[in-house]
């Protein structure tokens, strides 16, 4: 099986501030990960080398069976999926549903002459509706709650039939109802074989899907731990990575976490 992401000694350095220090991952095709950590962690900068939008300063990004900075990323990114705050910024608050997803097609914000045919369309639809947001085709983006622009974006994100799909914390925003019926989505492409190798961004261990396989902690830049879920949600790798004592619970595939109190 071929690895969609292969990181090897991958730093980025902005000034005299390491943003990532020498990371080493692997992903393959059939695996779903999240990425946890704190702010500063380098989730979004790591986020941004995957995605194709920034070059490593050190070390070599292999993504899917590309080498960056000897590949074209105009040619490299259409074929990832990408949700984020910084983009969802980007869409027009009146432009319609429909349109926000199907532009994906031309990798475009805002529909101007373009054309899409009929087989755009209904791939468009139909993820609208296997999302849960058939009913907002019609709607303006500015009109929606932030729990139903997080399901048109993803809806845009996968239009292009994605072989790799990033979620940069998704659930930033949320209520817990929103919160909680996004976790449900998303458990479903999980467990669908036919969804993309897909890469989850978050700060909450109560946002990890069930049918999601590993997870990559960093604090500060570099990696604490990487692996299959099961053998890197403990309670002292957890604490390790945010800095305080954690007490971590699992129940019905789903986690939770909450500060170890202090006995006096």
């Amino acid at each position: 099986m071929d690895a969609v992401i292969e990181l090897a000694g991958v730093s980025v350095r902005r000034g005299t501030a390491m943003l990532l220090k020498d990371i080493d991952w692997t992903v393959e095709e059939d695996e779903r990960w999240v990425v946890l950590g704190p702010n500063g962690a380098g989730k979004t900068t790591l986020m941004q080398i995957i995605s194709a939008q920034i070059h490593p300063t050190a070390g070599v990004a292999g993504i899917l069976g590309e080498v960056m900075g000897t590949v074209d990323v105009f040619e490299l990114r259409p074929r990832i999926g990408l949700a984020s705050a910084a983009l969802a910024e980007r869409i027009p608050r009146a432009e319609r549903v429909h349109d926000v997803v199907v532009s994906a097609s031309y990798s475009v914000l805002g529909r101007w002459r373009e054309e899409y045919d009929d087989l755009d369309h209904v791939r468009a639809t139909e993820l609208l509706g296997e999302l849960g947001a058939a009913a907002l085709a019609d709607r303006t983006f500015g009109t929606l709650s932030e729990g139903e622009r997080k399901r048109v974006q993803i809806a845009r994100a996968l239009m292009t039939d994605p072989e790799l799909l990033i979620l940069d914390e998704p659930g930033a925003g949320l209520d817990l109802g929103a919160r909680e019926d996004l976790v449900q989505t998303l458990s479903m492409l999980a467990v669908e074989e036919s969804s993309p190798t897909t890469i989850l961004v978050s700060h909450h261990v109560e946002e990890i899907p069930p049918g999601f396989t590993h997870a990559l902690l960093l604090r500060q830049g570099g990696i604490v731990a990487q692996g299959p879920l099961e053998q890197v949600m403990t309670e002292e790798i957890v604490s390790a990575t945010f800095g305080m004592p954690i007490v971590l619970t699992r129940a019905d595939d789903r986690w939770a976490a909450r500060r170890k109190l202090r006995r006096h």
